[in-house]
């Protein structure tokens, strides 16, 4: 276990290398979340002065009536969609680094327009899945919030390689699910291990991130307003930075676990030996 925790590390570490070398990556996740803001808003200010809008605004609450669930399942579908299109545009633009070439953005906005059929499917399932679980946490309190999250864990470790299994392999949602499951089987330890590396780095650089925040609360708190001001201000945009980093890196790695399991391929970049005896474990 903690050798894989180490294999996690480096692979972790390797995807951060690479991000060096593709900086406009994180444009993909800056878009996303502008692009999600958007979504919000077009939603809830037409819905502010009616109770609708407490079903989009409060994850606690169950939809009344059957119109407040055609609006959150509207939002979810958009919201997906909007999330699986620039992540995917991500992943195929790593994708292109990891064969040896040198991606752009509007290489990764064509990949992903390409696949807007599937691109659409997958946030229609993950609609419906949202839905679902939002039903089941708001309708049985503590239980179906403890319910929710076990079945929430469950389907994003199963739809782990679906975005991936799209980019390479264009599969709609079904053949996505499939494939993710067939490929986690072989690396749910390798992902898990490399995840929580990845998860490990951005944790201790949100600590140093949070430092400025953290001064500037205490700062205002103590009466100096402008130096307060300032901590604050610098300590979000360090955060919102990391955050960014970390969308870019986790689809990285993503990128690089799917193309060596589903293809036997070591990405460019990456140490082969550090995949070979990665994978090697599972055969222990």
């Amino acid at each position: 276990m903690f050798e894989r925790i180490s294999t996690g590390w480096e692979l972790a570490g390797q995807s951060f290398r690479v991000l060096r070398l593709d900086k406009e990556l994180l444009l993909f996740p800056l878009l996303s979340g502008l692009a999600c803001l958007l979504v919000l808003a077009s939603f809830a200010l037409p819905l502010w002065n009616s109770e609708m809008v407490n079903a989009i605004l409060n994850d606690q609450q169950a939809p009344e009536g059957p119109l407040a669930y055609v609006v959150l399942f509207s939002f979810y579908f958009v919201n997906y969609f909007v999330i699986v299109y620039f992540n995917t545009a991500l992943i195929a633009c790593a994708i292109v680094r990891f064969r040896g070439g040198d991606p752009t953005l509007g290489d990764g906005i064509r990949a992903a327009s390409a696949r807007l059929p599937q691109i659409a499917g997958w946030a229609l399932v993950s609609a419906t899945v949202g839905l679902i679980l939002r039903i089941i946490e708001s309708r049985s309190e503590r239980a179906g919030q403890f319910a929710a999250a076990l079945l929430g864990m469950a389907w994003t470790a199963v739809t782990y390689f679906v975005l991936p299994a799209i980019v390479v392999e264009r599969v709609g949602p079904l053949g996505a699910m499939k494939r993710s499951l067939s490929i986690l089987r072989k690396t749910w330890g390798e992902a898990l291990a490399a995840n929580f590396g990845l998860g490990m780095i951005i944790f201790l650089i949100s600590l140093v991130a949070a430092v400025p925040l953290i001064a500037g609360v205490a700062a205002v708190a103590a009466g100096n307003a402008v130096l307060g001001g300032l901590g604050i201000f610098i300590g979000v945009v360090l955060l919102i930075l990391v955050a960014l980093i970390s969308s870019a890196v986790d689809a990285i790695l993503l990128g690089a676990l799917y193309l060596y399991a589903a293809e036997g391929t070591v990405p460019e970049y990456f140490d082969k030996s550090l995949f070979q005896h990665a994978f090697a474990q599972r055969g222990r």
